[in-house]
């Protein structure tokens, strides 16, 4: 029995494997050490798709100054682009989409996440930056589009009907 719920748990691990982010920018903000970072985050279900999220780092003396050691804003922005020929795998359709991308951005309770969600009626791709907390959830939001409507979009499993 302990060996069969290892084998599921490591199974769902190697299932949902995040995109993972590569930093391509660092813009200083303030003489606090404070930055805008920005990453490369590639769809890992979703070839020739390449978001870039900036999102905000607190520097050393700003934690102190301000007493929050383990936090960083929930502010983010994204842009996403066509940056290849596209090809759809295995997405999730429904209207909570799937989460692509996934960063603690405090020591345990908050994320940056990017969540894909499939326009079906205006047949798009939407990402969506938010943060996730366990309670006081935050309104910031930023959303880019990947229009599908191109003849160089590929579906590994059929279009949707």
């Amino acid at each position: 029995m302990k060996k069969t719920l290892i084998a599921l748990m490591l199974f769902g691990a190697a299932a949902f494997q995040p995109a993972t982010a590569e930093e391509v920018g660092k813009v200083g903000v303030d003489w606090f050490g404070n930055d805008i970072v920005i990453d490369a985050v590639h769809d890992p279900k979703v070839e020739g798709v390449t978001c870039h999220l900036a999102s905000f780092s607190r520097g050393v003396i700003d934690r102190l100054q301000k007493g929050n050691w383990f936090e960083d804003p929930s502010n983010a922005s994204i842009s996403c682009q066509q940056t290849g020929p596209v090809t759809i795998g295995d997405i999730e359709l429904g209207e909570g989409g799937e989460r692509v991308f996934s960063e603690r951005t405090s020591l345990i309770w908050k994320k940056l996440v990017i969540t894909r969600i499939y326009d079906k009626p205006n047949n798009s791709l939407i990402y969506l930056a938010h943060a996730t907390q366990v309670q006081d959830g935050s309104a910031k939001t930023s959303i880019s589009t990947i229009p599908l409507f191109a003849g160089n979009v590929t579906w590994s499993k059929g279009k949707p009907e």
